[in-house]
């Protein structure tokens, strides 16, 4: 872990979220950004007391908390923001974090001030006693930020609404090395094994930094984007996946980051766009989270009341994966050598698992897994 990102704690966050999803759908599409995520409860944790302040940050996945170290991590995830918002030709991602707070629960200055130095958070003051005015209010805000992507963060709010929290991210750059469009063919993928979907396969053969892991029985290959990010496919042999999920988590991610060697391959990967929208407050109370979504919730650090607490918090995360790359495919020259090693063939075509993480920072952007391409 770069000294910049918010620390080990926070990959152990990554892995624990996951798991938690999973646990609640399993044979799904899941995608989400735990640095996304864990940036929205920073923010709370700037106006959070007592024991709210401490379960948000231990859940995160952050001990030891002085007031030095407090600030230690709301400045570690704004040099991660910084770096991730940083404008590229190659790379769309928008971020975002805004809070809504009911009328006469306006946020104090220092809080106001705090998040928009360390989060550039957005505030709003929503008539939540108007239901479906506030929903409109928050979904067209958001749309208009991921421009179109995200159209509709939230479904149902309830008129006894306090404090919506809402977190969006929006993800799409170009490879290192696009993918011909003139070779993606049409092939089936395999959601399990007794049930196929039609998908567009890309393919390019290259040279990949890629490890086949004997002991959990699947292929990890690095896909680099422009700029600083990468994604990390990881691909489990038939009836492996469980095996390979159990054993997520940043000691595995580290083993496979040192055991990548470049092999020529013929990579095979559908297209796919996917999404994922999450009632962040059902899972963290699982994960000991509790307190800042009830009566006990000690947020007076944003309203100056006590009476205070957060009535929802979403998070929805979309990713598109197509053949873009930066190079114009068609004006590339192709360079043969005598390759006396044919090369191997590595076909996403059953469900696999997917890292995003900027290695400036170190930070996990997104994890996903792909159980069907063709679901949005």
């Amino acid at each position: 872990m770069a000294q910049d990102a918010p620390g080990t704690n926070y990959a152990d966050f990554v892995f624990r979220f996951y798991k938690q999803v999973i646990s609640k759908e399993a044979d799904k599409n899941v995608f989400f950004s735990p640095m996304s995520i864990s940036t929205a409860f920073a923010i709370l944790a700037l106006g959070a007391k007592s024991t709210t302040l401490s379960q948000i940050f231990e859940g995160l996945g952050f001990d030891n908390l002085t007031e030095t170290r407090i600030h230690a991590i709301h400045e570690s995830f704004h040099k991660v923001l910084a770096v991730l918002n940083c404008t590229d030709a190659n790379t769309t991602l928008n971020i975002g974090n805004a809070l809504f707070t009911a009328i006469g629960h306006e946020p104090q200055e220092t809080f106001l001030q705090n998040t928009k130095q360390f989060y550039d958070a957005d505030f709003f003051s929503s008539n939540f006693h108007k239901p479906q005015e506030a929903k409109k209010q928050i979904n067209t805000y958001v749309k208009e930020k991921t421009k179109g992507k995200i159209p509709e963060l939230i479904g149902h709010l309830d008129p006894s609404t306090a404090l919506v929290l809402v977190n969006y991210i929006y993800f799409k750059a170009a490879w290192q090395k696009s993918f011909d469009p003139l070779r993606t063919y049409e092939d089936d993928f395999f959601p399990n094994t007794n049930a196929s979907v039609r998908v567009n396969m890309m393919q390019q053969e290259g040279n990949y930094d890629s490890y086949y892991d004997q002991d959990l029985s699947c292929e990890v290959v690095e896909l680099p984007y422009q700029g600083t990010a990468r994604m990390l496919l990881i691909l489990p042999d038939n009836g492996k996946m469980k095996q390979v999920e159990d054993a997520l988590s940043k000691e595995t991610v580290c083993k496979w980051d040192s055991k990548l060697v470049t092999r020529r391959l013929v990579l095979q990967l559908p297209k796919f766009s996917v999404s994922g929208s999450y009632d962040v407050k059902n899972l963290f109370k699982e994960m000991g989270i509790t307190d800042v979504f009830s009566s006990d919730a000690d947020l007076s650090g944003i309203s100056g009341s006590c009476n205070l607490q957060l009535s929802q918090a979403i998070h929805k995360a979309l990713v598109e994966v197509d053949e873009a790359g930066t190079e114009a495919a068609g004006s590339t020259a192709v360079i043969l050598n005598k390759v006396f090693h044919p090369p191997v063939t590595i076909k996403f075509n059953r469900p696999f698992i997917i890292l995003i993480s900027d290695k400036e920072t170190s930070t996990t952007l997104f994890i996903g897994k792909i159980v069907n391409p063709t679901e949005k």
